[in-house]
């Protein structure tokens, strides 16, 4: 058998995807399973041991989808799995020439034009998106409920640094960052937590930052007294690294939240425009702080209300947070 995952982003939902091919693999561990994606993921994907191959959509032109289409093509898939339920994402899926296009059902899709692009569709939603993704493979006769991340365990100096000048205290990682506006906390904010960090929980703050990010991560550093400390530039290699030797990670709904969570880092996460019981962590000892029920802008990417959800939460209320999730660190 032959299989293609179709999820081309973000980050975060491309992590999400993970556990139904590796689901896929446990059912199949003979097949072939490839993956596509926009170039930018690529280097997440090059750590997921069970898959195959990563096919790469280098542009997002008409040249790049016709290149990246023939490559797929030349696969022979005997079903593609859209997880992404986008029309850009459901004609990748056809166009891969596979016998089987699976998608969710047309009252559960982002874009309600891609459900014409599918042989089979599958009723999948409710719960975390991880478990609706694990449901569209029910149509392949894949019954499989196991969270699993098969991600290959890599060396990287920026994570060895790091640790080192941590000088053996427990590292905390704080994410100050998001793509949408409105999931990012204030920085002033994000600076009196790392103050007691370090001080009530006697831990080492780091200030982990993405490309365009490196003036938040300073502003972060500033507001915290000289308590944290600006981690080095990461690749998503260097970033699943860290998160491995990190105590807790802190950070709004955005891809190394959910790649913390991946490899079992513990977790406190702040949530507004976005429902944590469907994108946040999974593990039930991590705590969500959420404001989706009061928030007026779900998933919208910027907030268009007179009151911005997240704003509401305090330090105290953070903190607190922090407090019951890291009491067995020493």
């Amino acid at each position: 058998m032959r299989f293609l995952i179709v999820r081309l982003g973000a980050l975060g939902d491309i992590v999400h995807a993970v556990p139904a091919a590796a689901a896929l693999r446990a059912a199949h561990p003979d097949a072939v399973i490839d993956w596509v994606v926009d170039a930018r993921h690529r280097e997440f994907l090059d750590l997921v041991t069970v898959l195959d191959r990563v096919v790469v959509l280098e542009k997002q032109s008409l040249a790049g989808w016709i290149d990246v289409s023939r490559r797929l093509r030349a696969g022979g898939y005997d079903a593609a799995l859209d997880l992404q339920g986008l029309l850009k994402s459901a004609v990748l899926a056809r166009a891969s020439g596979a016998k089987r296009v699976l998608g969710f059902s047309i009252f559960h899709l982002r874009e309600k034009t891609a459900r014409p692009f599918y042989s089979d569709s599958v009723d999948a939603e409710g719960g975390h998106i991880i478990r609706k993704n694990l449901r569209l493979l029910e149509a392949l006769g894949v019954h499989d409920e196991e969270i699993r991340f098969p991600l290959a365990m890599i060396d990287s100096p920026t994570a060895a640094a790091v640790v080192a000048q941590s000088e053996g205290v427990p590292i905390a990682l704080l994410n100050p960052g998001a793509a949408w506006p409105n999931k990012r906390w204030d920085a002033r904010r994000f600076g009196e937590v790392a103050a007691f960090l370090r001080d009530v929980r006697g831990l080492a703050p780091f200030v982990v930052w993405g490309p365009g990010e490196g003036a938040l991560a300073h502003a972060v550093v500033e507001a915290s007294s000289g308590t944290a400390r600006i981690a080095p530039a990461t690749t998503v290699s260097d970033l699943v690294a860290l998160c491995r030797r990190a105590a807790v990670m802190i950070s709004g709904d955005t891809g190394p939240l959910h790649i913390a969570s991946a490899v079992g880092t513990p977790s406190v996460s702040l949530f507004g425009p976005t429902d944590p019981l469907r994108n946040g962590p999974w593990d039930p000892a991590d705590v969500a702080i959420s404001r989706f029920e009061t928030c007026g802008c779900h998933y919208d990417r910027r907030c268009h209300q007179r009151a911005w959800c997240l704003d509401s939460i305090t330090v105290a209320e953070l903190t607190a947070a922090v407090q019951r999730r890291t009491q067995n660190v020493s």
